[in-house]
């Protein structure tokens, strides 16, 4: 909304600033901090009393969780989904498609996870919307956001996957982009929504994925960035750099309230709707593989539980104490400060790994 002040630029030189990816980035991350920071305590409030025993927690996990985080709210998401939604109408160029399909992904995959939420606090009961159901419906949005950003694309990129580490590299795989486009972002999802387990063990890895690609998208969007970088150039992407500003504006409000010991958890609505912006926006920056490196962490965490289940199905053993891996650890008497902080560290680790094939090749 903001930005078309800078049609006004002729008349007033100053507002030619709005033109700028990188100052309206500034703004999105400020506004939604400053929003989340508003609605906090109010939102907290009102979730404990409509949800009065707060989250029910998972028998069949860590048993002090059952006693230290009784009672604490679920749909902590709302904190960070709200502002950043907001911010975004605010600093970016709405007339970008890009914006749009990311946003689409990321209030219907709030919406499932909202759902879900819901009917766990209704029925006091970790069981909400069923697996299949769930799939189902981040299946048929992934596949419909895929198909969005390859008619965006230019003709040469579209249905192929960018190889990092090489110039020239696309495998192509025409329609079959489809699937792929469609398993990054669900993939994504549900790896950021198991990475869900400890106080402000999720969140902080977001914002550090997030801060990651909206340098990629940024200079991805931008022609002379991307030529001398030798990067696949898609046109429009630079404004999702908007986007996910907004999103570590948000998440950094929510973590003022999620920091041990947690005021709010995310929930649901919060890491299935951040997990597939970060996967729909990897798809539109031809940058999925990278992805996979900048968000290694998360990609441990379902890895872990994949083994865990696949073992103890087939041995009837299994390979860690508890999955997803981070309950592994506590098993093996870590500290929560003590996981979540390293798991910080490694997230660091590998989103500067992910950023370096942007100049190795």
């Amino acid at each position: 909304m903001l930005y078309y002040l800078a049609t006004l630029s002729l008349e007033f030189s100053a507002l030619n600033v709005f033109r700028y990816i990188t100052f309206r980035s500034f703004g999105a991350t400020l506004t939604a901090l400053i929003l989340a920071f508003l609605l906090g305590p109010r939102t907290i409030s009102w979730l404990r009393v409509r949800q009065g025993k707060g989250q029910p927690i998972r028998s069949d996990g860590p048993q002090r969780h059952i006693v230290e985080k009784q009672g604490t709210p679920t749909m902590g998401g709302l904190l960070i989904l709200v502002p950043a939604i907001l911010a975004t109408l605010l600093w970016a160029d709405l007339s970008n498609p890009y914006v749009w399909i990311v946003l689409g992904v990321t209030m219907s995959f709030g919406a499932l996870g909202f759902i879900d939420d819901y009917k766990k606090v209704t029925k006091r009961s970790s069981a909400g919307i069923s697996g299949r159901t769930k799939l189902i419906v981040q299946c048929l949005v992934a596949i419909a956001a895929t198909y969005g950003t390859m008619h965006l694309e230019d003709p040469s990129l579209s249905g192929t996957i960018a190889v990092p580490f090489f110039k020239t590299v696309l495998i192509f795989l025409g329609w079959g982009f489809l699937i792929f486009g469609g398993l990054v972002i669900v993939g994504a999802s549900n790896a950021v929504n198991l990475t869900d387990g400890l106080d402000g063990l999720a969140i902080v890895p977001v914002m550090i994925a997030a801060t990651a690609f909206s340098l990629i998208a940024y200079l991805v969007g931008n022609i002379k960035f991307a030529n001398y970088l030798q990067l696949h150039y898609v046109a429009g992407t630079g404004e999702l750099a908007v986007f996910l500003a907004s999103l570590i504006g948000g998440g950094l409000g929510f973590l003022w309230y999620n920091a041990p010991p947690a005021m709010i958890f995310m929930g649901d609505t919060g890491s299935l709707a951040l997990g597939g912006a970060l996967g729909t926006v990897a798809v539109a920056t031809k940058h999925e593989i990278v992805l996979a490196i900048v968000g290694g962490l998360f990609v441990m965490e379902a890895v872990s539980v994949i083994v865990q289940v696949a073992s103890f199905k087939m041995t009837g053993r299994r390979v860690f104490k508890m999955a997803p891996i981070h309950h592994h650890f506590e098993q093996l008497g870590w500290k929560e400060p003590t996981i979540v902080i390293r798991f910080w560290i490694i997230a660091v680790v590998l989103a500067l790994c992910g950023l370096s094939t942007l100049k190795l090749r």
